[in-house]
């Protein structure tokens, strides 16, 4: 009998490519739920869904988690330890949040509570809790380790991914909810949202447009490839529960590629990968934006079997062929 898995936020670009890799890696019984963010066109996430949708294993629902009906329409017949909860959905991004924080708080944290909820009364084997590397906030500590308490996040959407983390452990310790929470560092790869940075790069620099460049170009970030991250998720769901003294599981890890690439050398790559120059338009560091990211990923190699092995090129070469493979580019 295949394994239950609920995915919120299965359509978007992280969950997409995980269903894909659980669906082909068979034994899994697929259910997604999805509300079809302004983030996205429509019609990317139709692509996205178009092959699951012809698989007897998955289960497509249109709608929002912060709808009970919805979720317990998700929750319906898969209770108890077969059944794994993968918590993608999330209105995401630094500077949105700054303008939006009720909305950010609402869908992150009132969200992130309701699915916890209806993970507990269904009593499910494990939760999976996407986290972001925007906790750590401003952290001179580099490589950024999972056991660091001194966590000082300057922007609404970070301090609402830390409280869906603190309401996880407390779900551990009161409920026996076992949880795995993942920090994605810089996610990037084909059918990502047109509004992050690499997608918009090569969509501006290709079309001819100018491209913001917030501060004077030193900013680094740790890009990671949806490929590697798609792998850590699928060990985080495969791993060994260790359970203790009436409580659940509950661990975190980074999931990123511990290389630090600065924003100049992104755009230079971004130029040679299309063979074209970008007319840049330099303005003010944004607030809410840190001025490096980088992971320590030692803890989830030696915990996850996580081996990140893609490059930025080699990342940037993949992205740039699917985005030419598009019948109407994303913009």
């Amino acid at each position: 009998m295949n394994k239950q898995v609920i995915i919120t936020g299965g359509a978007g670009f992280i969950g997409s490519h995980l269903v894909d890799k659980l669906l082909a890696q068979g034994g899994w019984q697929v259910t997604v739920i999805d509300n079809y963010d302004h983030n996205y066109p429509r019609s990317a996430k139709d692509a996205n869904i178009a092959g699951p949708l012809a698989d007897r294993n998955y289960t497509f629902i249109e709608g929002d988690i912060l709808d009970d009906a919805v979720l317990e329409k998700a929750f319906a017949g898969k209770e108890g330890r077969e059944t794994t909860v993968v918590h993608l959905a999330a209105k995401v991004g630094v500077r949105p949040s700054i303008a939006q924080p009720l909305a950010y708080h609402r869908v992150n944290v009132t969200g992130t509570l309701k699915v916890l909820e209806a993970a507990r009364a269904a009593k499910v084997r494990h939760l999976v809790l996407a986290s972001s590397s925007s906790v750590y906030g401003v952290n001179p500590n580099v490589p950024w380790e999972e056991g660091d308490v001194d966590l000082r996040p300057i922007s609404p959407y970070a301090v609402s991914k830390l409280a869906a983390e603190q309401f996880a452990r407390t779900y551990a310790r009161l409920h026996g909810l076992n949880t795995t929470v993942l920090r994605f560092f810089t996610v990037y790869g084909p059918r990502q949202r047109p509004d992050l940075a690499i997608h918009s790069f090569f969509s501006k620099i290709i079309g001819g447009s100018p491209i913001k460049q917030f501060g004077d170009g030193n900013t680094g970030r740790d890009y990671t490839y949806v490929d590697d991250i798609v792998d850590g998720i699928s060990a985080a769901l495969h791993r060994s529960l260790q359970a203790k003294d009436g409580e659940g599981a509950f661990d975190i890890f980074n999931l990123g590629n511990s290389k630090v690439v600065q924003l100049r050398d992104l755009i230079a790559a971004i130029e040679k990968e299309t063979g074209r120059k970008a007319i840049i338009e330099q303005l003010d560091e944004q607030p809410g934006d840190v001025p490096r990211t980088c992971a320590n990923v030692s803890r989830s190699k030696q915990d996850l079997g996580y081996e990140p092995s893609v490059d930025i090129e080699t990342g940037l070469r993949r992205f740039h062929e699917w985005y030419m493979s598009l019948s109407v580019p994303q913009q």
